[in-house]
């Protein structure tokens, strides 16, 4: 037990009894930690005064960093079940699975993704569109980790046995001009989050292609086909491995499937894909 006892000369901690170093060591590290805390909360106190926390997506003043208003974030549209398990797209009603089969949508059964399956945290709406805007082209990349936190919650099931996130690549050329790339910083915040690591050399772009923007389904699949790679000194890595494809949007699903049919072609053992914000045209029926 530890008394203070002055000596005349100021307060002092003794021990009860046995060494009086390991008590007095201990009180010590937990005062530092006291004090350590104070410091952190007293500079982030300075730095909210100074720069008060704002929603991620329209800047209103919120209580935390790294959250949405409380308007932003009624007007978010999360994905929940029921969706299809091979697509990720909601289904407008739950369904049992025959047969221990996965519920599937039509549009998953007329035509079906080179990936295994595809998750995503929201619908492609306005707030999701101002987060993935904030993070692709004003270099916002705070939003990157609460982006990631919605989409780990989202693909728990594709990140429960996954080896591998690879984020889909940018060319060199536009690389260069955007100085970072945004799936790739989604794959890194996923790493801290799911404990799964991020491969950023896995895949390559060898082409540069036009943007989607405004491309139907038809020639977004024609732009980027044959535009993806998996290097050389890649390949006996990812052999067999259960990667999770990470990007930002899910569109028509052209580019991940070129980026899914690259993987598996240089030996990939399952290829997931892994999104923040998905287009959903209109409402699939569950099939099955």
């Amino acid at each position: 037990m530890l008394v203070a006892m002055d000596n005349g000369q100021g307060p002092e901690i003794a021990a009860g009894s046995g060494n009086e170093a390991a008590p007095a060591a201990g009180l010590l590290a937990r005062t530092a930690m006291r004090v350590g805390r104070g410091m952190r909360a007293a500079a982030r106190g300075a730095v909210d005064l100074a720069l008060p926390p704002s929603c991620m997506a329209c800047r209103a003043a919120v209580s935390e960093p790294g959250c949405l208003c409380p308007s932003c974030w009624s007007r978010l549209s999360l994905i929940e079940r029921p969706y299809c398990d091979r697509l990720g797209i909601p289904l407008p009603y739950d369904s049992d699975p025959v047969g221990g089969n996965p519920r599937l949508s039509a549009a998953a059964l007329e035509a079906p993704p080179a990936y295994h399956r595809a998750r995503a945290a929201a619908l492609f709406g306005e707030v999701a569109r101002d987060l993935v805007h904030a993070l692709k082209y004003a270099d916002r990349l705070d939003v990157a980790a609460p982006m990631a936190r919605m989409m780990a919650r989202a693909g728990a099931d594709v990140l429960a046995d996954a080896e591998a996130l690879v984020p889909v690549p940018l060319h060199a050329m536009r690389l260069w001009r955007r100085r970072f790339n945004q799936s790739a910083a989604l794959a890194l915040a996923l790493q801290c989050i799911s404990g799964v690591p991020a491969r950023t050399s896995w895949l390559a772009r060898r082409r540069a292609t036009p943007p989607q923007v405004g491309l139907d389904r038809a020639a977004r699949a024609a732009n980027v086909a044959g535009a993806f790679e998996v290097p050389d000194e890649a390949r006996a890595e990812l052999k067999g491995r259960r990667v999770v494809l990470v990007d930002d949007v899910l569109t028509t699903g052209a580019t991940l499937d070129a980026c899914a049919k690259a993987l598996s072609r240089a030996g990939a053992g399952r290829v997931d894909v892994l999104v923040f914000a998905r287009v959903v045209d209109g409402p699939s029926s569950p099939i099955s």
